[in-house]
């Protein structure tokens, strides 16, 4: 994602008002808009705060409405919104006054699966079409995986790694997971170029490394061995990773 322009002119503590004038925030627990009024009037009133001209306030306002689907919320008082549509309303509101830097504190903390999904394609598009830094954070991985194409571990304040989500993987191991539904229970498993992980019935599930056995080689000789249902190869769970390098960390504390 794009550094916003503004990071070189502006020094922070030296001209707030310009600074914040410049970015947006959105928080998952807490709200900008105005809990008893309706989310329409919470907007009239940012764009005052923000003083951003009526020509651009209607045209950002009508787009973001359209994007997010916001028309049958406008009316209703904040404190009437569900939770997925309150942080919908809350993302329009970060973004009226046109900022170039977006920051979102866990904004899918506690939504269900289709809002999550919403709020992440929204925030997808915005990095993709109108060039929007968004910083991001988050305790959910899957928004990391969804969202982020640089990550900033952090622990204690300091920052221990800063790497794409694939070179935090391979920091930790090259290893790749590969299921299979085999089509009897019972059946003695063992081969030497994989790891048992687990096994539950019919399902074993294999940890293997693709730069020592390719994965169409290594599905290919157990297919001839087994009677095999479905399979499928995937990388390690993304939690396991940030997991295993913060315990990294604590050992060489």
């Amino acid at each position: 994602m794009r550094a916003a322009a503004w990071c070189w002119a502006v020094s922070p503590w030296q001209d707030r008002i310009t600074h914040v004038g410049c970015i947006g925030v959105v928080f998952g627990q807490r709200t900008q808009l105005w809990w008893d009024l309706p989310v329409i009037e919470s907007f009239e009133l940012l764009r005052d705060i923000y003083r951003v001209p009526a020509s651009d306030y209607t045209r950002r306002c009508d787009e973001l409405i359209a994007i997010l689907e916001l028309e049958p919320l406008l009316d209703m008082p904040v404190r009437q919104l569900s939770l997925g549509q309150r942080i919908r309303c809350d993302l329009a509101a970060s973004l009226l006054h046109g900022p170039e830097l977006l920051f979102l504190d866990e904004p899918t903390i506690g939504l269900d699966a289709l809002s999550k999904l919403a709020v992440r394609d929204f925030v997808r598009r915005l990095n993709r079409e109108r060039g929007t830094t968004v910083i991001l954070t988050t305790h959910d991985m899957d928004d990391i995986e969804a969202l982020c194409s640089r990550v900033l571990l952090i622990d204690g304040g300091h920052i221990l790694l800063d790497d794409t989500v694939e070179g935090l993987r391979h920091r930790v191991s090259s290893e790749r997971r590969l299921i299979l539904d085999l089509a009897e229970e019972g059946v003695a498993f063992s081969d030497a170029q994989v790891r048992l992980l687990r096994r539950e019935g019919r399902r074993v599930e294999l940890a293997f490394d693709p730069e020592k056995i390719p994965a169409a080689a290594l599905i290919s000789r157990l297919t001839a061995q087994y009677a095999v249902r479905d399979l499928f190869v995937e990388n390690p769970p993304i939690e396991e990773i940030i997991a295993h390098l913060y315990r990294q960390n604590q050992g060489q504390a």
